[in-house]
């Protein structure tokens, strides 16, 4: 117990910290509206009547984290999952696009990093490609995506996967180039010793030697993933998606539905980061590499 305490404090230390300025931000920049509602109405108030007052504004600059929490259970607890005005539904599809594109981006890139590895024209030809092609923003990427998709009879769901895959696939691909080529000269050698062929040597040295960089780099992976899909939702005009709930809430100044959406997101991101850690544990600890 003492050692769990000992973990759990400084992070709530620091939560506690973030807290705090959070409401001292929200006073400050939510002030500024009071201070002219009262200005109009030729009376003067002071920081007893403006404090209160800036933690409850229908539409406030910054919103207070308590009203951001009331927000996201209403939109969570209160709501049904099939309606359009539940965070539930609108998770699901964004996560639906996120779960789709991060297959695709994992696959693509563990197929270019075992071709990277093994070839060197590969690797002297595609790896500066790899690494260029994430010097280029999602933002600008997505509609020439979702473009060229649409003409080849390729929208909705799929469209959004692939915007999804693009960014994701990079941290895989460079983590397992590391991986694979993680066993030393000594090794190698000695699978050749025991006249290895390049399929043994791929599944029993060099794949066991990448998990551990496949694990981290999926980890950054599905955040990214989440983060194209999201941005997926917002030139195809999607009508759900937390991508689509965001635009909404700028459309019609809703500063409240933003801010649940972006923690809606960030929730869904720690879960499956959460549970590709649990997976990350449980396949280390059966090939002896649990840390």
């Amino acid at each position: 117990m003492p050692e769990l305490m000992r973990s759990i404090l400084p992070i709530a230390a620091i939560c506690l910290a973030i807290v705090a300025v959070w409401y001292v931000g929200a006073v400050g920049l939510n002030a500024k509206w009071e201070r002219d509602q009262a200005a109009r109405a030729g009376v003067e108030i002071g920081w007893a009547e403006i404090v209160p007052a800036t933690m409850s504004q229908d539409r406030p600059v910054l919103p207070a984290p308590h009203q951001v929490a009331v927000e996201i259970w209403e939109t969570t607890a209160n709501k049904r999952i099939t309606s359009k005005r539940s965070l539930v539904y609108h998770g699901w599809i964004t996560l639906s696009a996120t779960l789709l594109g991060f297959i695709m981006g994992v696959g693509l890139g563990i197929l270019l990093a075992v071709g990277i590895v093994h070839n060197r024209a590969m690797d002297l030809s595609v790896m500066p490609w790899v690494i260029s092609s994430q010097t280029v923003p999602i933002l600008a990427v997505a509609p020439m995506i979702i473009v060229v998709l649409y003409n080849v009879g390729i929208s909705g769901l799929v469209a959004k996967a692939a915007i999804s895959a693009y960014p994701s696939f990079f941290p895989v691909a460079v983590g397992m180039v590391k991986g694979l080529r993680a066993p030393d000269d000594m090794q190698l050698d000695l699978m050749r010793t025991y006249n290895a062929s390049a399929w043994q040597v791929f599944w029993k040295l060099r794949w066991p030697s990448s998990l551990p960089y496949l694990f981290a780099s999926l980890k950054v992976a599905i955040a990214i993933a989440l983060v194209g899909a999201i941005i997926g939702e917002l030139p195809t005009g999607s009508q759900g998606g937390f991508g689509a709930r965001m635009l909404n809430g700028s459309y019609y100044g809703q500063v409240l539905i933003i801010w649940s959406a972006l923690f809606g997101a960030a929730i869904c991101a720690a879960l499956m980061v959460g549970a590709i850690g649990v997976a990350q544990r449980a396949v280390l600890g059966r090939t002896g590499q649990a840390r």
